[in-house]
């Protein structure tokens, strides 16, 4: 080195290995992921997503400014999870942080607030520390991203899926979906086609405003969309990607089974939200405090138990419940009253790491049943909804009663674990009408260039949900409808909506993005109780340590210069 140096173009050599190494640095990036669960770590689906977009995709992150912890922490996974998306799209991915409205006027500040507002994005009112000793104040918070390609902008809500209560837990599980939500939202601006979804209708399925979410604010918002009569078709085209069919309440007849039957048969995907058992809360309110809970009659049971499950006539209870109002007492001789759990209206988790569910808060429901799974040749069952540990189930006839917990020795009875309630069927699925179907019937089918199957030739999937309130939405009069899954007394929103979208997701898309919903982000917390009981020890060592260390440094230093000049 010192003769390259000394040399006559030693100087000039040196400044272009300085160039070199700086151009190598600048092109060619390393980055090793140590982490256990590869949090670090993009997909193939992901990377391939990114590395082709053929046009500049943007994304604005409305997290920035002065943040409270949970959400600080939030932005900064969100810059990271970024950064490696900037990576693999190039100049074709660009990313920015901002505060909305920061430095405009209060009407232009309104205007874009409401313009998010109209877009989906809702704020969230949180309480913040102010300065020093002038308390809290209210902070809205924008917990969201904006998505542009050409003309185009989706929101991504960045909690979706998660507890309003924001512990860190919620924050965690928001950060491992954090890849999904913004690649899945990426994919589907940048699609030239999208999949139609279909909405059956003919056996009394709801099209009031009770389904207004499900219809106009998810399928609409993100599919192709129809609502389809099956009594109007002959048969149901095979370009639906997947039809929904959603608390019907009137008995199917035999053709309308055929017709769904080899829908499924040619490859169609079917979310199935049913109830068996009428109960709701009308009737709980007409007949004086009970009523019993009667079987609709709806006449598809031969036909679910065909594809490998079946719904049972009973109704699920759960200590792990939702609220309602109810009368908790009196004072000066007036009622009042109060939010109490409600068993009938069980809270469900996930039953297995399937990314449907994964890192999904929990899924309300109504009334469900529950839903066993039988045999059937070829079909492999995955429970993804299930009770918790404290169920039990009421069986027919099931009387549906205001007080049906009225003392803790109620509460033992609740004795059931992991009640089934929603099931993902996969496999070749075998016809109903495999031996029963004629002649005539089948010319009718091959009439529309759909020929008769007994069974399927790939594999296919379904999902059966034991609940057909699921995807329904509450309505008030002041609001009109709410999102599926709130509860219209404590404006709690459960996960539902974000259940029903990853439903339909894993039915039609192939490109394998909805696996990153199945990543693991350890939470690994510290002892509150070990850092209580060591917290003085862990400061003096925090404090002392570095100094002693500079004192050793020194003093072995200067020993060791005057040991060297000593010599001389």
């Amino acid at each position: 080195m010192n003769r390259l140096i000394s040399s006559k173009y030693g100087w000039i050599i040196l400044l272009l290995i300085l160039v070199l190494v700086n151009i190598l640095a600048a092109s060619l990036h390393f980055r090793f992921d140590l982490t256990a669960e590869n949090r670090y770590t993009l997909s193939a689906p992901t990377k391939k997503l990114l590395r082709n977009l053929n046009e500049p995709v943007k994304i604005q992150v409305l997290l920035d400014g002065d943040l409270p912890a949970g959400f600080k922490k939030l932005r900064n996974s969100t810059q990271e999870m970024l950064s490696e998306f900037k990576e693999n799209g190039k100049q074709n991915l660009h990313f920015v942080f901002s505060k909305p409205g920061e430095g405009l006027s209060d009407s232009l500040k309104a205007q874009l607030l409401d313009s998010l507002t109209r877009l989906g994005i809702q704020p969230m009112n949180i309480k913040a520390q102010a300065k020093e000793g002038e308390g809290e104040d209210q902070r809205l918070l924008y917990p969201a991203a904006l998505v542009t390609y050409k003309d185009r902008t989706l929101p991504v809500d960045l909690l979706a899926g998660q507890s309003s209560m924001l512990d860190e837990s919620s924050i965690n599980r928001a950060e491992a979906t954090l890849e999904y939500k913004l690649a899945s939202t990426i994919r589907k601006i940048t699609q030239d086609s999208i999949p139609l979804i279909g909405y059956l209708i003919g056996n009394g399925e709801p099209l009031s405003y009770n389904v207004y979410d499900l219809l106009e604010n998810t399928l609409r918002k993100n599919y192709a969309f129809r609502i389809l009569n099956i009594d109007s078709v002959a048969a149901v085209p095979p370009l639906f990607g997947a039809i929904v069919i959603t608390k019907p309440s009137v008995s199917f007849k035999d053709e309308q089974k055929l017709k769904i039957d080899q829908y499924i048969m040619h490859g169609g995907k079917v979310i199935w939200m049913i109830d068996n058992l009428y109960a709701e809360m009308d009737s709980l309110q007409r007949s004086q405090n009970e009523f019993i809970a009667f079987d609709r009659g709806l006449n598809i049971e031969d036909q679910l138990f065909k594809y490998g499950v079946r719904i049972n006539l009973d109704l699920l209870q759960d200590l792990n419940c939702d609220g309602i109002p109810s009368v908790i007492g009196t004072v000066g001789g007036k009622p009042q009253m109060g939010i109490v759990p409600w068993p009938y209206f069980p809270l469900l988790g996930a039953s297995s790491d399937h990314p449907v569910v994964k890192n999904l808060d929990y899924v309300v429901s109504q009334f469900p049943n529950t839903i066993d799974t039988v045999k059937a040749n070829g079909i492999n069952k995955t429970i993804l909804l299930s009770s918790s540990g404290d169920a039990r189930i009421l069986t027919t006839p099931a009387k549906v009663s205001w007080n049906s917990v009225q003392n803790e020795e109620d509460k033992k009875t609740f004795t059931k674990h992991n009640v089934p309630v929603a099931v993902l069927l996969e496999g070749k699925f075998s016809s109903l009408f495999a031996n029963r179907v004629s002649q005539a019937q089948k010319d009718s089918f091959a009439a529309y260039n759909l020929p008769f199957l007994p069974a399927n030739e790939g594999d296919n999937k379904m999902i059966v949900i034991a609940d057909g309130d699921i995807a329904l939405n509450a309505v008030t009069q002041k609001d009109g409808p709410l999102p599926m899954g709130m509860n219209m007394y404590t404006r709690y929103q459960y996960a539902n909506k974000e259940f029903i979208m990853n439903c339909i997701e894993y039915m039609t898309d192939n490109s394998g993005i909805l696996e990153t919903r199945g990543k693991d982000f350890t939470l690994r917390l510290l002892d509150k109780k070990k850092v209580e009981e060591e917290k003085a020890k862990w400061q003096v060592i925090n404090m002392a340590i570095p100094v002693l260390m500079v004192l050793l440094f020194g003093l072995l230093y200067q020993y060791l210069r005057k040991r060297k000049y000593q010599g001389t």
